[in-house]
């Protein structure tokens, strides 16, 4: 019989009217939704026996949960028993309340879990053994080599370590290390579990990866573990460190980490560091000392004051958050009851330091070479520092031993011959040098000069310091970028260098509306030569050569600063060195590149706007493996070649006829720049041939100052004014001559005549002119020969002095064109360029803007 003919089932004491009743009501009140109210084909079906377990099953399956006052469901939770494992969502309750778990489900779920927690860690501590503190964390050596693969040094590793009993690790540097790390070590069960979940969620979610580890985690990681922030290591890390907890004494895991952590200086261990920073042993470091070395192991690469890699790890820096962190840790043990306040109140210097240990082995400018390539291996392939101490590198740098002697002799003898500390001591002390010289074609290092030595106590790399404006230096830049996008007054074409300017003392300069620039008084700024002479309108070439300021004062506001920026960057000049400020002195040199990225820009013009990083190392391997990465980088277009050629062309003239003219010595093809900053606080030499680009920096500043400020030099060797191209440029020709002797003599490309001759406003000449027509191919050029370049007059120079190597006295005379700022913008002065010498070759060219007049040539 159909189920719509069924009848439903009676209940008990109901009686067939009940059953009516029950029949008749609306689905959803009564049996259930299955059920009809009511029969259309007679009368009922005949009933089963009332109450069986059939009538109760089937009232289940209709569900019979209706609200009638009769029906089968009227009593709650009576449907079937329910044979599932776990009875969820739950069958014995409607709707939203079938998906609340019974506390049976909640309790039985929790034991489950935490039996699988524990049986999962009793698996993974007994799986995993108890590292050995004397095996683990051996440093090896990394050695070096120079670029024809002879070896030039191994340092680092397994000498500078020394296991000591915690009977000599003295119980203020426990108290300190506990208190700044890890307040409940002797408490705890060797790990921190709501540090743990912390780092575990920021992991598993993506976010910084932070550690809430403990001193025994700490201690597991240095001496079984790498530093990767994964959760397998973590994991591996928490089972050891569980094990650990359990079954080592306290004393036996604090001197195990504080025999294997890294502290700094290459000293991996207290009594190492104890050594490196304080020339002691441990036992015998005092409660400021050990705050101090508690203080580093933080992060050597922030906390120690020598310095660290990167931008953010300056001796600056890193001596201010040591400091902080010294005090903070003293004051953390007087909180922790580790320290008597009173025994605080004793400690208020920052503790001295020794000169580094790492100076052993590092004579000369070894230090300085193996400093700069471990800079360049970290940042290629993102290694730290505690890694990179722990050895086993093989490291082929760039380095030539032949060019960097060369260097090393050349500054050597200008310092034996010019400084004299004991008898000049007022001006002579702190008189630093520093160089690097660039492959052209590779934009490999193959030279440069530190500084006298790590074992001579100095471990600052004037090579690679920035901070030291460089002067007229820049002033190429401006003129590049001048010929590159032009000026207001070139219609958006490249200006040529024929170009007039206003270069008289103290000339107003305007700003891109034509409106002047004003001082801190309100007053029109006037911007400054060194010079008095009154030179009027000159080209762009004369400026460069006799380095007067005003007209690339003015000039920069033609071009934009922004478009001198790009052309700066675009040939290696890294952002952060250049002067953000757009006002007349960035025209002169504020900005402050090192000597490494002075001498790889300089490349890009000899390398006709072909721009290449520069690189110290040109292969490395790690147990026997080859690292990637250290392929030569690519080279990449910076400015059109025609460009590049052309400024070239204007600072072979500041050799041939310039500021520059002592490096005429070197006998063949060069162009270079000097610079001279304000009150002769730093003097450059920069120039190039076409295989090498040298950049050779001399300034004045205590190593041991806190600020590291700039000293003028005036007076240094006796020298009244000491200038770009005196002393920089005579190192830069005895080194250049050592470097290339033998090597054939190479031209630089002929420089097209390119831009329009756009003068300045008030210039006598129309301007601007039309284009200067393409030259033709020197092949359907008839000989020529450019003019001579006009002698300067005789009878107005000076007598040499002995310390003067390459006097020439046609070109010592009084007065200098290199200007300084007043007003609100720091003054830079810097050397000149001028027009093109005569080609060697007699190939034709541009005659360029000479005037005739060298009067006032600035003698830096």
């Amino acid at each position: 019989m159909s189920e719509h003919r069924r009848k439903p089932p009676q209940p008990q004491g109901g009686g067939r009217a009940s059953a009516r009743r029950s029949a008749q009501q609306r689905p959803g009140r009564g049996a259930g939704r299955d059920v009809s109210t009511a029969s259309h084909s007679g009368p009922y079906a005949q009933q089963p026996a009332q109450g069986s377990r059939a009538d109760a099953r089937r009232a289940a399956q209709r569900g019979s949960s209706g609200r009638g006052r009769g029906g089968a469901g009227s009593a709650r939770g009576a449907g079937r028993p329910d044979k599932r494992l776990i009875n969820y969502p739950r069958s014995d309750r409607d709707g939203w309340k079938r998906f609340v778990p019974s506390w049976k489900l909640v309790s039985g779920t929790a034991l489950g879990f935490f039996s699988v927690i524990v049986a999962g860690t009793g698996i993974g501590i007994a799986m995993v053994s108890t590292p050995d503190p004397n095996k683990a964390a051996k440093a090896q050596n990394n050695v070096f080599y120079w670029a024809d693969g002879s070896q030039m040094v191994a340092t680092g590793g397994s000498m500078n370590r020394q296991i000591v009993p915690i009977s000599s690790i003295p119980r203020s540097m426990r108290d300190a290390v506990i208190a700044a790390e890890n307040e409940s070590f002797e408490t705890d069960k060797g790990v921190d579990p709501m540090g743990i979940a912390r780092a575990v969620w920021n992991m598993g979610t993506g976010g910084s990866t932070q550690g809430g580890s403990t001193i025994t985690q700490q201690y597991v990681k240095n001496t079984y573990l790498d530093s990767d922030q994964t959760l397998k290591r973590k994991a591996t890390e928490l089972f050891i460190a569980i094990r650990l907890g359990v079954t080592e004494e306290k004393d036996t895991v604090l001197a195990g980490y504080l025999n294997t952590a890294y502290y700094g200086r290459d000293a991996y261990g207290i009594q190492a560091a104890a050594r490196a920073y304080f020339g002691k042993d441990s036992q015998d470091l005092n409660p400021s000392e050990c705050a101090f070395l508690a203080a580093v192991l933080k992060g050597p690469n922030l906390y120690n004051p020598d310095g660290g890699i990167g931008a953010a790890a300056t001796p600056e820096l890193n001596e201010k958050r040591a400091r902080e962190r010294w005090a903070w840790v003293l004051d953390r043990e007087v909180e922790v009851g580790r320290m008597d306040p009173a025994e605080r109140a004793k400690h208020t210097e920052f503790p001295a330091r020794v000169e580094s240990e790492q100076a052993r082995g590092m004579t000369g400018q070894i230090g300085y070479l193996v400093d700069t390539a471990k800079a360049y291996v970290m940042k290629t392939k993102g290694i730290t520092a505690e890694q990179m101490a722990m050895g086993g590198y093989r490291i082929k740098t760039t380095f030539e031993k032949p060019k960097v002697d060369a260097m090393a002799k050349a500054v050597e003898d200008i310092r034996a011959g010019l400084i004299d500390e004991k008898k000049r001591p007022e001006t002579d002390t702190f008189v630093q040098f520093g160089a690097a010289s660039v492959d052209v074609k590779t934009g490999g290092l193959v030279a440069l000069y530190g500084g006298p030595g790590w074992d001579q106590k100095y471990f600052s790399n004037n090579a690679n310091t920035s901070g030291v404006p460089v002067g007229s230096t820049w002033k190429p830049y401006v003129l590049a970028a001048a010929m590159e996008y032009g000026t207001q007054n070139s219609n958006g074409k490249g200006i040529s260098v024929d170009s007039k300017y206003q270069a008289n003392d103290l000339t107003v300069i305007n700003n891109r509306e034509g409106k002047p620039l004003r001082d801190s008084s309100g007053n029109p700024f006037k911007q400054k030569n060194e010079s008095p002479t009154a030179f009027g309108y000159v080209t762009l070439n004369e400026a460069m050569e006799k380095s007067i300021n005003v007209p690339f004062a003015q000039l920069v506001f033609d071009v934009g600063h922004d478009k001198v920026k790009n052309v700066a960057k675009s040939t290696g000049i890294l952002e952060e060195s250049i002067n953000p400020n757009n006002d007349a002195s960035f025209a002169l040199g504020t900005s402050t590149p090192s000597a490494i990225r002075m001498a790889d820009s300089y490349a890009t013009f000899a390398a006709s706007g072909m721009h290449r990083e520069p690189y110290s190392v040109t292969a490395v391997e790690k147990n026997g493996e080859k690292l990637s990465g250290f392929e030569a980088p690519k080279d990449q277009r910076a400015m059109d070649n025609a460009v590049a050629d052309n400024v070239t062309k204007v600072l072979e003239n500041v050799i041939e006829n310039g500021t520059g003219k002592k490096a005429k010595k070197l006998g063949r093809p060069a162009a270079g720049k000097t610079g001279t900053t304000d009150e002769n606080k730093s003097a450059w030499f920069v120039g190039y041939t076409p295989e090498l680009s040298t950049s050779v920096v001399l300034f004045r500043t205590d190593p041991n100052s806190a600020d590291k400020k700039l000293i003028s030099m005036k007076g240094v060797g006796d020298i009244p004014s000491l200038h770009g191209g005196d002393i920089p440029a005579e190192i830069w020709t005895e080194y250049m001559g050592a470097a290339l002797k033998g090597a054939p003599v190479k031209q630089f490309p002929e420089a097209e005549d390119i831009g329009v001759t756009a003068d300045s406003a008030g210039a006598p000449s129309p301007t601007p002119v039309a284009p200067a027509s393409p030259s033709p191919s020197p092949s359907s050029l008839p000989p020529s020969s450019p003019p001579p370049s006009p002698s300067p007059s005789k009878g107005s120079g000076r007598p040499c002095k002995p310390w003067e190597l390459y006097c020439d006295p046609e070109t010592t005379r009084g007065g200098t064109n290199e200007g300084t700022s007043s007003g609100n913008t720091s003054g830079i002065i810097g050397g000149p360029s001028g027009s093109p010498s005569p080609s060697p070759s007699g190939r034709p060219g541009r005659p360029g803007g000479l005037t005739g007049s060298t009067t006032g040539t600035a003698p830096d």
